[in-house]
């Protein structure tokens, strides 16, 4: 009896137990279910804020971007689908601009920015020196000087360079005499070792004189430009006319981001006119700084003011060539030119950018005459293999085409090229000033 009490109050106990766990269930279902529908009345909360945010951005970029479209979704990557997105056909309109863009990318920035640069190279060479046949720690053989020089190598610029030195009275001279009255001077200049230490006296000079020797003419024109990196010091110009100075004059220009780096130098000069460019960049241009009826007879480099431990001025790549008048009249009155002013990096047909000026006057012909198709045909010296010559001179008449039409938006179907290599020279080959002369651009009035 006992043991059946027992029982009983046991199975009494469970009873109650699973009551009262129902009952718990129930209630915290119904919270649950509150939390659930809490919950839900927030995603749809914020899933309205979303899509009205979105409404109201789309609003604003019609007022405040008109034109700008909304960028398209990604498609979703879904199951067993194997398309790509690249493999959707592009529109008349994204064809169009990616060809502009690349036809664009095809011209180095520099090019760019000498589309406007008017310095036009003599066409017929008169001195050239690459010092490529002369021994580095040697003093040019073609140049003269009453101090001292040698030719180095840099590392991260090829070719020769002369390093020349200091000095009150120092002159670097190369061998030229009987200078034309219309002519051209350019050469390429790397500095090392400048801070903000560099003196303010620190100038490299060019000076054009009535003579190549060491005594200061008579009659001269000379132009420095300062290497300092402290203060802005510009650019000097001065002369002598029969040992009279009647200019003397320091043009503001802060130069000292372009000097610090490697750079080209050119000169022009028209008879008694000056004109100097540094890049694409002209400093000077001076009507009668040379006399009048007198003949030039030397050009000199000079450099004060520098450091001799820690700073060095370098330059290479010298030219001198005759002319540098205006081709577009001859062009229109002959019919065709031949210039050896449009330069490549050796080897290639990637087109130097002072040599913009020359293309730039091509443009201006073609412009003035809509009627006017001209053919272009490129000439290699005799370096190299025949059959590279030939593709070399076609590829480098058709990256003076791309010039034309990509910066100056002349037709393509105005310009033909084609190629000799070195077929037609029209110099002796075994020389410096040779080889220039052969590696030349013709344009010929079709």
């Amino acid at each position: 009896m006992k043991t059946l009490g027992t029982l009983l109050k046991l199975i009494l106990s469970v009873v109650c137990i699973l009551f009262t766990c129902q009952t718990s269930d129930a209630q915290i279902l119904r919270k649950l279910g509150k939390v659930a529908e809490r919950a839900a009345e927030r995603t749809v909360e914020r899933r309205v804020e979303k899509e009205t945010s979105e409404k109201t951005d789309q609003a604003l970029d019609s007022i405040l971007e008109p034109g700008k479209e909304k960028k398209k979704k990604k498609r979703p990557a879904q199951q067993n689908d194997t398309t790509d997105e690249n493999d959707f056909p592009e529109t008349d309109e994204q064809n169009s601009s990616n060809t502009s863009q690349t036809s664009n990318e095809t011209i180095p920035q520099s090019i760019k920015v000498y589309s406007k640069f008017d310095f036009v190279p003599g066409d017929t060479p008169i001195f050239v020196d690459d010092f490529s046949n002369d021994f580095i720690g040697d003093f040019p053989s073609r140049w003269n000087s009453n101090g001292s020089g040698e030719l180095v190598t840099l590392e991260e610029h090829p070719n020769k360079w002369l390093k020349i030195l200091p000095g009150y009275k120092t002159a670097y001279i190369p061998d030229i005499t009987n200078l034309p009255d219309e002519f051209t001077l350019e050469f390429d200049v790397v500095a090392t070792g400048l801070d903000n230490k560099t003196s303010s006296q620190s100038y490299l000079g060019i000076v054009v004189s009535d003579n190549n020797t060491f005594k200061k003419g008579a009659n001269l024109g000379l132009v420095e430009y300062s290497f300092c990196q402290f203060i802005e010091r510009g650019v000097v110009v001065e002369n002598s006319i029969s040992s009279k100075r009647v200019i003397r004059n320091e043009v503001g220009a802060d130069i000292r981001n372009v000097v610090s780096q490697k750079h080209h130098v050119s000169v022009a000069v028209n008879k008694e006119r000056f004109r100097l460019w540094i890049n694409e960049n002209k400093f000077i241009d001076v009507p009668r700084l040379l006399p009048s009826n007198v003949q030039m007879q030397g050009i000199k480099f000079t450099l004060r003011g520098t450091d001799t431990e820690k700073e060095s001025v370098l330059i290479g790549n010298i030219k001198v060539a005759k002319g540098g008048v205006d081709l577009r009249r001859q062009l229109l009155a002959d019919g065709k030119i031949s210039t050896n002013g449009i330069l490549f990096d050796s080897g290639s047909d990637n087109i130097q950018p002072q040599s913009m000026g020359i293309i730039r006057q091509i443009y201006q012909v073609l412009q003035q005459d809509d009627a006017i198709q001209l053919k272009i045909v490129g000439h290699t010296d005799a370096d190299g293999d025949d059959t590279k010559n030939m593709k070399l001179s076609q590829n480098r008449a058709e990256a003076v085409k791309n010039a034309l039409v990509s910066i100056y938006n002349v037709s393509s179907e105005r310009l033909s090229t084609n190629g000799k290599g070195e077929t037609e020279p029209i110099a002796d080959n075994s020389s410096a000033d040779g080889k220039a002369q052969n590696r030349r651009v013709e344009f010929i009035k079709a």
